[in-house]
């Protein structure tokens, strides 16, 4: 900059670096004959160039020689630094500077000199912010309001009322926002080697002011050219004619060697070309059918995209996922993306393309298998299939846990292809979303869906379709804005991509969510490319990772595509938010992402194992009231049921008296819910006894004992006292809809063999059969409202074996089909019955 005023640039080297480091530079100088005079080095000087006793040449710890050879080296040497205040004032103003990081910072390292000037710049950078701040409070603007401020501190220069006292000169801040600020020019003195000012620089006038002379090692400015040139051939040593003809000889091999390398790139570039080594033939393609055969098919989603039957996207009616499609080759599954194109035009640039995809290899990019090129419809890609799915697959998976470990690990992938993809010949990826991130077998993310742009038509690229917006919601703002964007995109606005995936991997919420906003991907699209103050970017006032994550995430969705970091910068950041997790060795990070998958796996597992069980239990119990739960249990473990005879049971009958004309009398929900409420009550009662309920038809309520688990003559006991207890209840029991009227019970018993099985596949039924449900049936019919009506065959047993029960003579019954018998009423029982 300032050099070039008065020195030719050809013998000039401008060196910017510690101390240390430009003394050692200084003597490699000196070894190599430079420091003679030919060449002059400027060395930018930030912190020390103030000091009073400035010798950056002498080393306490060095020989005397060796500082000698720097002190002489160092006569070449002009060193630029901010010019610092040489008042009473300022030196006041440093004393009170070293006393307060003495005191409050125990930093002693300003002791003996001044402060330097950067240090008040600082100090004077927060006044001509405080003046800029006030301007724009006057012009009642906001104190938030940064474009503002910086438009009231640009182009400007503070005087009196904003510079500190000690300053010899106004601030003023050019157009970009950089100060002109003055600078020294120091020489070193060849007889104290101590560096002096020789010329300030005073930006505010640009002007130079000249206050003490050079002293040039030759006693002038060096040449344009050093004397014997920059490679001493301008100095020959004499040589002799063989010297000359060895020298045309090895030039001649050079020559010659150089040009066989380059016949030998061109032609086997050619022959790579012509072999066409990515060549797919549609005839060695096995199509699997995803939609039949779901366990060969993809898992990977292509993306959700909505369908509706009039064209409308104001309301869809479908969201479906959209597969890839899937297919082998030559052993080998491979994903298969079919091209909207009716032919692939093989020009030369096409052949490099598909010569530099084929060739492309890395473990964080999906393998590129090679491209079909016969008629369409069978022109399609074929690439590398990763079967865990996509991202977005991945992400919209709650049955995934994603620890934190896990989440670094996936951008840490990102972050290596895309690094790797940018310093290869394709230099960029142009479409990076969650769709286009795959996971392979061994949960290692790769990207897709690169490179060959302009073979990638992408369908329903008209405005009208939710799928033109979706896809955009990925894209930088300004290749939003841009008219005719480049297809390959670039590489800050892969950045912007991978900015938005991070978000999407952090929360968990899909792409670009806004909390509290039913935003279409139109409407975000719109507003990204709008712009405005601060941004429209995702949400994130729920901070749910890092500080450090969420601030890489937000420097690499800035607005400003030069403010973005590139991808080898944010491996180092990866790299270092990542260290605990990441080893170098490759089988440490496999094994550690197959661990984690294999937790995920295991706790999908045992919370699948729970609700089975669980809906197991529930389909148990419900079989377990439609059959008796002997007869279930052998159903369960796939024993066949054989009908089986039954030597005695007690059988009981019992229906409503009225039940007719009650029926006819109210609605169909009324009868309902009371054939539900008595019948509900009676199955309460019947748990405390040892029988089995058949069925209910209608008003007729079924109950049997002595089956299908035999208990000896007990079955009269437990159906006999079943029946008193059902009409004890009967005796009490409310109409909801007719709370003034009651029911009549009228209930019949009958004992006698009888064989019940299961009859039917579908709504299997446990049924029974015999003469004696006939019977039993006809004893409830012959019967009395309210009354217990008991065979022979029954009162014999009860009078045999449980003498407790009253039971009265009522006399011969004709019943229909069966003549005329003898039957009984059962009034109650003793209470001293067993």
């Amino acid at each position: 900059m300032l050099m070039c005023v008065f020195l030719p640039l050809s013998t000039v080297l401008v060196i910017c670096g510690s101390p240390a480091n430009v003394r050692q530079i200084m003597l490699a100088a000196a070894e190599l004959k430079m420091d003679s005079g030919d060449y002059a080095f400027f060395n930018v000087e930030i912190f020390t160039g103030t000091s009073s006793n400035f010798k950056p040449w002498y080393n306490e710890s060095d020989t005397d020689e060796r500082n000698e050879m720097a002190k002489k080296a160092y006569q070449s040497v002009l060193m630029v630094t901010a010019r610092s205040p040489s008042s009473d004032r300022y030196r006041n103003f440093s004393t009170q500077v070293k006393k307060i990081a003495r005191e409050e910072f125990e930093y002693s390292a300003y002791e003996d000199d001044t402060v330097n000037a950067y240090v008040a710049g600082f100090f004077e950078g927060l006044l001509v912010y405080a003046a800029a701040l006030n301007t724009t409070l006057k012009e009642n603007g906001s104190i938030r309001d940064g474009r503002h401020i910086i438009k009231n501190m640009w182009n400007r220069t503070f005087g009196s009322d904003v510079v500190p006292p000690w300053f010899s000169s106004n601030i003023s801040i050019d157009g970009n926002g950089d100060r002109k600020a003055d600078y020294t020019l120091l020489d070193m003195n060849p007889e104290s080697g101590i560096f002096e000012p020789v010329a300030t620089y005073h930006g505010e006038r640009e002007s130079l002011e000249l206050t003490g002379n050079i002293s040039w090692p030759g006693g002038s400015p060096p040449k344009d050219r050093p004397r014997c040139g920059f490679d001493n051939s301008l100095c020959p040593e004499p040589t002799g004619p063989w010297s000359i003809v060895a020298g045309l000889l090895a030039l001649l091999v050079v020559a010659m060697g150089g040009a066989s390398v380059f016949i030998y790139r061109h032609y086997k570039l050619e022959a790579d070309l012509a072999s066409m080594t990515w060549r797919v033939s549609w005839e060695d393609v096995e199509i699997i059918d995803n939609n039949k055969h779901g366990k060969c098919g993809s898992r990977i989603s292509v993306g959700k995209i909505s369908v509706n039957t009039i064209g409308s996207m104001d309301s869809m009616v479908e969201n479906r996922q959209v597969f890839i499609r899937t297919g082998r080759y030559k052993g080998v599954t491979v994903a298969i993306k079919k091209l909207n194109k009716d032919r692939v035009d093989l020009a030369r640039p096409m052949l490099i393309q598909l010569k530099r995809m084929k060739d492309l290899q890395y473990e964080h990019l999906v393998r590129f298998i090679g491209v079909c090129v016969d008629p369409k419809p069978y022109c399609a890609f074929f690439t590398e299939y990763c079967p865990k799915g996509s991202l977005q697959d991945l992400l919209e998976n709650d049955d995934v846990q994603l620890d934190s470990m896990f989440k670094m690990s996936l951008m840490h992938d990102i972050v290596k292809g895309m690094a790797f993809l940018h310093s290869s010949e394709l230099r960029t990826h142009g479409n990076l979303k969650s769709s286009n991130c795959v996971v392979d077998s061994r949960f290692v993310l790769k990207l897709t869906d690169f490179g060959l742009h302009s073979l990638r038509e992408r369908e329903g690229q008209s405005p009208d379709h939710h799928v033109y917006w979706k896809r955009k919601l990925w894209t930088a703002p300004e290749i939003l804005r841009h008219p005719d964007p480049p297809a390959e995109g670039t590489q800050k606005a892969d950045v912007y991509s991978f900015a938005v995936i991070v978000h999407e991997i952090i929360y968990r919420m899909g792409a670009f969510y806004v909390k509290n906003e039913a935003m279409s991907a139109q409407q975000i699209v719109e507003n990204v490319k709008n712009g405005g103050t601060p941004p429209f970017r995702p949400s994130t006032e729920d901070e749910v990772a890092e500080e450090e994550v969420m601030q890489m995430m937000k420097k690499c969705w800035a607005e400003e595509h030069m403010e973005r970091p590139d991808f080898q910068q944010l491996k180092t950041i990866i790299r270092r938010l990542n260290k605990d997790n990441e080893s170098g060795n490759i089988l440490d990070n496999l094994l550690s992402r197959m661990e984690q998958y294999a937790n995920n796996l295991e706790a999908l597992v045992q919370e699948r194992t729970a609700d089975y069980l669980e809906e197991k239990r529930r389909c148990e119990e419900l079989l377990y009231q439609l059959l008796p739960r002997s007869v279930a249990s052998q159903l369960i473990q796939g024993k066949g049921m054989v009908a089986e005879t039954f030597d005695c049971v007690t059988i009981y009958f019992s229906d409503i008296v009225g039940f007719t004309a009650l029926s006819a009398q109210s609605t169909p929900m009324e009868v309902v819910t009371l054939l539900n409420d008595l019948y509900t009550k009676f199955d309460d009662i019947i748990e405390e006894f040892d029988v089995y309920k058949v069925e209910t038809i209608g008003d007729a309520y079924m109950v049997v004992s002595g089956l299908p688990v035999r208990n000896g003559t007990t079955h009269t006991r437990e159906i006999a006292r079943m029946s008193l207890a059902l009409l004890e209840a009967v005796k009490t029991f409310k109409i909801r809809h007719r709370p003034e009227d009651s029911l009549k019970l009228r209930i019949g018993l009958h004992t006698g063999p009888c064989v019940a099985g299961v009859v039917g596949l579908k709504m299997p039924r446990y049924c029974l059969f015999g003469d004696t449900v006939n019977t039993a049936s006809r004893m409830e019919s012959n019967g009395l409202p309210l009354r217990i009506h008991v065979s022979h065959y029954t009162q014999k047993l009860l009078a045999e074996h449980y003498p407790s029960f009253e039971l009265e003579h009522r006399g011969e019954v004709d019943m229909k089909g069966k003549g005329k018998m003898q039957t009984y009423w059962l009034n109650g029982e003793h209470t001293s019955g067993a």
